[in-house]
């Protein structure tokens, strides 16, 4: 170690100095300068050891002394025997064995004891060295695997710089898997050139070191490639089995949660019920053409039969926000091994800033290759859509019943009519920039401060004409003008221009319905709540009105 006995010593009584007395304790040296690896910036990682049996914290506490940096933890020896066993139960299923847990146990399998030696030997003889050199080279080699068969996806994806990374990523898990066998089981990789030299193999060592610096150039599918093979041949090498040649083996399957949904030409993606991706017409086409259980090579020929450039990288996001997954034939699912610390699951991009968000026929996405993830959970996300479609009705409804009333010369109940058309179609504004719930009508106005800068105008348009009266048949035909305009306004700025003319014929009528539909088959699969009881008949009719003849 860099550090004499007599060193640690010292540090050691200077820290539980700092602590409260206790004789029942054995203390025991963990991490790199245990392990002999370390230098004058690493941590001394003191481990107190007890017999209690009260819950000791888990988080450590940091000390400086004499100019190093000092790290107390305590456990108790139940605690420490409930990890190993954890780690022996866990020990069949290397792919859910967590990194934490084995770093714990390797970390006091390999300690240097201080004080206490005996109880510090006890507690190590509740799991073999020889035993946990087995499961850390097992749980290196799992990782590797699943790296290399990541790589291989997406090399054949068309992804040669992604797939270097990840090949890069299991060279390194190989060799920790290799070195885990002879006894070299500490954790953390920062360590490995002293490892490699420890263990005693130069061939191993200098072949790993030029598989590690080769050179291989953005773009370069062959030399990406090459490296691949290199160093799948470097694994088997090493003696890692199940290493995959061939990207037949791959197939594309479902993600459980993982539903689509499409209003009009939009396709919409939900991800565990909770996050909606909202797909552009590239992305969208590519996303149509998928027919799981196939092998990978034969789902990326159909991709590009869609006559979309590219289909493998818009694959790969799919895979990366874990939309789609891959399983290895007779090896179950793939799952990326990640860097160390990293954490589990698909990757969730920064939420789209598209404004407005929606509009009656999808969200709105920046472009075509677009896969954009909505900024309101999903059953809001609904919501909003379903409000958006409902708002359009009632200005519809709104519209007709004022041409009514000022056909009768009912002036008052054209006032209100137009006021009703008013707040319906701020209701819709507010529903396609996502605010839901939404304000009551009377607050409408007074909350445009909500919304971008670019809709002030709208928001005075409003307020004008919720205070415009109707006295005569000239100001009815103003009035109705106006707000002819005014819905133009805010159609045109929430994507609702081609909204249809509800009312005004069965063929109309029929179009609402089925974009009232389209929403409400999510809303009602998210349980998002309904605009209307009425919707309820509308979804069991799959469109079609209740009492519509078959």
């Amino acid at each position: 170690m860099i550090l004499t006995e007599e060193r640690l010593q010292d540090l050691l009584d200077k820290s539980l100095a700092e602590l409260p007395p206790d004789t029942e304790r054995a203390v025991t040296l963990e991490g790199s300068i245990a392990e002999g690896f370390g230098n004058p910036s690493s941590d001394i990682d003191f481990l107190l050891v007890s017999r209690t049996d009260d819950d000791l914290p888990t988080m450590p506490s940091l000390l400086f002394v004499d100019g190093r940096r000092v790290e107390i933890r305590t456990r108790s020896v139940r605690r420490l025997a409930d990890q190993f066993t954890a780690l022996e139960q866990g020990a069949g299923r290397p792919g859910r064995l967590s990194e934490d847990l084995l770093n714990r146990c390797q970390r006091v399998l390999h300690s240097h004891p201080l004080r206490g030696h005996s109880l510090i030997e006890e507690v190590k003889a509740l799991l073999p060295v020889e035993r946990f050199r087995r499961i850390a080279a097992d749980w290196w080699a799992h990782r590797a695997r699943q790296s290399l068969r990541h790589a291989m996806a997406l090399q054949c994806l068309g992804e040669s710089e992604e797939a270097v990374d990840w090949t890069r990523a299991a060279l390194v898990q190989s060799v920790k898997s290799w070195a885990a066998g002879l006894g070299e089981t500490y954790l953390e990789p920062k360590w490995l050139s002293m490892q490699l030299d420890r263990a005693g193999r130069t061939d191993v060592r200098d072949r790993y070191w030029e598989l590690e610096s080769a050179a291989v150039r953005p773009g370069d599918t062959d030399a990406a490639q090459a490296h691949l093979t290199d160093c799948l041949d470097f694994a088997e090498n090493l003696g890692l089995t199940k290493v995959p040649r061939r990207p037949e083996r791959l197939t594309v399957e479902r993600v459980a949660r993982v539903t689509t949904w499409q209003t009009g030409e939009r396709i919409h993606v939900v991800r565990g019920r909770r996050d909606v991706f909202a797909l552009g017409a590239d992305a969208g086409a590519v996303w149509r053409s998928l027919v799981l259980g196939r092998p990978l090579p034969q789902v990326l020929a159909e991709a590009a039969g869609t006559g979309v450039a590219g289909p493998g990288a818009l694959l790969a996001v799919f895979l990366r926000y874990g939309l789609i997954r891959l399983a290895w034939k007779g090896g179950g699912a793939v799952t990326p091994a990640l860097p160390l610390a990293a954490p589990p699951g698909p990757v969730t991009p920064p939420p789209s800033t598209a404004q407005p968000l929606l509009s009656v026929r999808g969200a709105a996405v920046g472009e075509t290759r677009s896969v954009d993830l909505m900024p309101l959970p999903a059953d809001r996300f609904a919501a909003a859509a379903m409000a958006l479609v409902w708002s359009n009705v009632v200005v519809e409804n709104a519209v007709e019943d004022l041409t009514g009333a000022l056909r009768r010369g009912q002036h008052r109940v054209a006032e209100l009519t137009a006021r009703r058309a008013v707040h319906a179609a701020l209701r819709a504004l507010f529903s396609a920039h996502g605010v839901n719930p939404l304000p009551a009508d009377a607050d409408l106005v007074r909350r445009m401060d909500l919304l971008p800068a670019a809709t002030r105008p709208i928001g005075v348009h409003a307020a004008e004409l919720l205070v415009r009266g109707v006295h005569s048949a000239e100001d009815g035909d103003a009035l109705r003008t106006e707000l002819r305009r005014f819905i133009g306004l805010v159609r045109g700025a929430v994507g609702a221009d081609s909204f249809p003319l509800s009312f005004d014929s069965a063929h109309t009528w029929r179009a609402t319905l089925q974009l009232g539909h389209d929403w409400l088959r999510l809303g009602a699969h998210l349980g998002a709540e309904l605009p209307i009881e009425e919707a309820r008949d509308l979804l069991a009719g799959n469109g079609a009105q209740p009492h519509q003849a078959r």
